[in-house]
């Protein structure tokens, strides 16, 4: 009863609404408002504030300053193998794999398309089919920066209006093609061994999706929005920042057949922290 009973609620709540609403509250900068947020949160997480570059809470302007807040260098090394493909971000790796074609894993018997996932263009998903894949979940404790797991130049960035279902494991395990129908932002990669797709999906209560290179992208227009850039002209490092999360949500990665090898007994299993290698390279000379 409890689950369908979630999935119920969601579906009567106003979702749209409500994560407005919450994004302008956790937006506001009046001093006894972000700090009773900011430290109720750090209490009911138990959010490690010695890892934040600022440790004292009072030090963020908002709520949405202090959720994406950025740590100290030393607390997440990245891997140091040429070959390594890094974690995005902290979390716990919901899913990995191989695509079957054009399909990809959302949970236990339920399966979706990379077309769809991608803004729904048979010919940008078709560079990842039988290629490899891994979603991450954030949960409201984790660090709430994306960063790249290879060094990479910025093909594409489609945004992709869509519903704000939650998108914690109870929430895929009962909605078909939850990844597909809510809203996103689509990042399409060239790295030197192939093609890289960095997803970051819009959930309930997640004010907003931001790009180091663009801002704020979500919530968006009505209407898919496509935007295409020059070779080299938006380059991320290995391990550099692509973008971030206010208030939790899911990234999921994507690359081209042939071209990485994953640690497969990172699914369902401990927590992951963004650097740590994830899977390797397989064609890198």
């Amino acid at each position: 009863m409890k689950q369908p009973f979630f999935i119920t609620l969601q579906e009567w709540v106003p979702q749209e609404l409500l994560t407005r609403m919450i994004g302008k509250l956790a937006a506001s900068e009046k001093p006894w408002l972000k700090q009773q947020m900011i430290h109720r949160f750090i209490k009911k997480y138990g959010v490690n504030m010695r890892e934040a570059l600022h440790e004292d809470p009072d030090h963020y302007r908002s709520f949405n300053d202090f959720f994406t807040r950025a740590l100290k260098p030393e607390v997440r090394p990245l891997a140091a193998s040429p070959s390594a493909v890094l974690c995005p971000a902290d979390g716990v790796v919901s899913a990995i794999g191989n695509l079957n074609a054009d399909t990809m894993i959302q949970a236990k018997g339920k399966t979706y398309s990379a077309t769809a996932l991608l803004g729904g263009d048979p010919l940008r998903a078709e560079r990842f089919h039988n290629g490899t894949f891994a979603t991450v979940y954030l949960s409201p404790k984790d660090y709430h920066r994306v960063h790249s797991p290879l060094e990479c130049s910025l093909r594409e960035m489609i945004y992709v209006p869509g519903r704000l279902y939650s998108v914690n494991q109870t929430t895929a395990d009962n909605i078909d093609n939850l990844f597909a129908i809510n809203e996103r932002v689509v990042c399409i990669f060239d790295t030197a061994h192939g093609p890289m797709a960095v997803v970051l999906v819009g959930a309930m209560i997640v004010a907003a999706v931001e790009t180091v290179w663009a801002g704020r992208v979500a919530p968006g227009f009505d209407g898919i929005t496509v935007k295409s850039y020059r070779p080299q002209e938006v380059q991320i490092s290995k391990g550099g920042e692509i973008g971030r999360f206010l208030l939790g949500s899911t990234a999921i990665i994507l690359f081209g057949p042939g071209m990485v090898q994953w640690q497969m007994d990172l699914s369902q299993g401990p927590g992951v922290r963004m650097g740590q290698q994830l899977g390797m390279l397989t064609n890198i000379s």
